[in-house]
């Protein structure tokens, strides 16, 4: 497959018809722009037998940093629509095979990275409460998502008493302190 079958593959598949695939080929920002759009579409169908395909078409693309941010954007997405961390899981281990694929170690496990602390949401969601140390393991940016986002107070005071960044630990001090959460 050639970069520009690969970019209009993707395109067609999820009836994207206003980008222009040779101005994709030939501009990489385009082309990020482009596979932003084709993981919203793919995100939003109720089928996920496509969506290894799609993520091996996506890495295939010379510009690793650009399809890197696509299957990103892919894997947040998905989050918020599955019903639980099994579920994530048994996607995600689906395109394990394809991200090892990246060239690139930093990209590889930024990806992993961003699945982990997925996993750690969604069984937070699902009533855990982490201890500090299992808090410690996640990235700044998943301990900043739980003191913006999470509902339970008991999550808000960990999150409080053990976040990395003084930002994120009165974050989570005043949203587990405000009355809307209290009223819930």
């Amino acid at each position: 497959m050639t970069l520009h079958s690969d970019v209009a593959e993707l395109l067609a598949e999820a009836g994207i018809v206003d980008v222009d695939v040779d101005e994709a080929v030939a501009d990489d920002h385009a082309r990020t722009s482009a596979y932003l759009r084709v993981v919203s579409v793919i995100a939003a169908s109720r089928s996920r037998d496509r969506d290894r395909a799609i993520v091996a078409t996506i890495l295939r693309d010379p510009d690793e940093s650009g399809s890197k941010t696509a299957v990103v954007a892919l894997v947040d997405e998905i989050a918020w629509k599955v019903t639980g961390p099994a579920e994530f899981r048994q996607w995600s281990d689906e395109l394990l095979p394809e991200i090892d694929q990246l060239k690139a170690e930093a990209y590889r496990e930024f990806i992993r990275r961003r699945i982990d602390d997925w996993l750690f949401y969604l069984s937070i969601k699902d009533g855990h409460v982490p201890t500090p140390a299992e808090l410690a393991e996640v990235t700044d940016w998943m301990q900043r998502h739980l003191a913006e986002w999470s509902r339970s107070p008991e999550v808000l005071a960990v999150v409080a008493e053990s976040a990395r960044t003084k930002k994120t630990r009165n974050i989570a001090k005043n949203r587990a302190g405000s009355r809307e959460l209290r009223t819930e």
